[in-house]
């Protein structure tokens, strides 16, 4: 792949998922709501106001309006920008140091890029603006990171496998010659696989993540419900059984999936646009 300068793909990375937000935010809405609810029971034993994608959409647009379906999206873009700005910044820099050329190269940069990303966007997963002030005196610093525990993992495995795959499918694509070659059809389809990959090992930790973030706190920051991301997946597979971690699995990849090609189509042509800017330059 061929690449751009660091700084370059910090801003690109970024820019793309924040537009690609803005697209599937009303889907991250729809997938917290079925992920959060029945937290800890049994299946059968609680009402279920969300049932499938269709009618949760439907739902939230009856509870809260039609803007319902885009809570959080100054929070969403704020993640999304700083999260994957640090994490396109890395993952750069490795390919600038020949790491992605190794055998397993990509899916180690991936790895690594995603779990710093996560670290530093995890305070604006947790909450926007004015709700970072209220924790910060409440819980002190380590309170902005609360949940970043599941938040880590989570994107780790995700950016692994969205990197390795994407640039792995997009040369497969390439290398069939259906499309040519600086289509960004290429991307497209090289994108729509690769979601499929992010989705299947992402969705438990999103799942934990979610849980993590959202579960009350005693007053010293600690969660009332989780010790930990390892004791909520126990929980969850104990007390809701082993499908539960794989709970609003549509929804989630209806969001996942198209930010997923969205974020990597537009910051493969965005980087094309750079590549051909530099060139003019020289």
């Amino acid at each position: 792949m061929e690449t751009v300068a660091p700084a370059v793909d910090l801003v690109l990375g970024a820019s793309a998922c924040c537009l690609a937000c803005v697209f599937t935010n009303p889907l991250e809405v729809v997938k917290t709501r079925l992920q959060l609810q029945g937290e800890l029971q049994a299946r059968g034993t609680y009402p279920r106001p969300y049932r499938g994608f269709v009618a949760s959409v439907v739902a939230v647009a009856r509870a809260d309006g039609l803007c319902g379906l885009q809570k959080g999206l100054v929070a969403g873009l704020l993640y999304q920008g700083l999260m994957n700005g640090v994490r396109f910044y890395f993952y750069s820099l490795a390919c600038q140091a020949g790491l992605t050329q190794q055998p397993g190269g990509t899916v180690v940069a991936g790895a690594v890029a995603g779990a710093l990303g996560a670290f530093v966007g995890s305070p604006a997963y947790l909450s926007v603006l004015g709700a970072l002030e209220t924790i910060w005196r409440q819980q002190g610093l380590a309170g902005l990171w609360r949940g970043v525990g599941g938040a880590v993992p989570r994107v780790t495995v995700g950016s692994a496998a969205q990197l390795a795959t994407f640039a792995s499918a997009k040369a497969w694509v390439q290398e069939q010659q259906w499309l040519p070659e600086d289509s960004w059809l290429v991307a497209l389809a090289g994108g729509m696989i690769s979601s499929i990959a992010v989705v299947a090992v992402m969705t438990p930790f999103d799942v934990v993540s979610t849980r993590l973030y959202n579960q009350p706190v005693d007053r010293a920051g600690r969660g009332q419900l989780y010790g930990g991301l390892t004791d909520c997946m126990v929980k969850i597979w104990q007390q809701e059984g082993p499908l539960a971690l794989y709970k609003g699995l549509g929804p989630a990849y209806l969001r996942l999936g198209p930010h997923t090609i969205l974020s990597m189509l537009f910051w493969d042509e965005l980087r094309k646009l750079a590549r051909r800017c530099q060139h003019q330059d020289t």
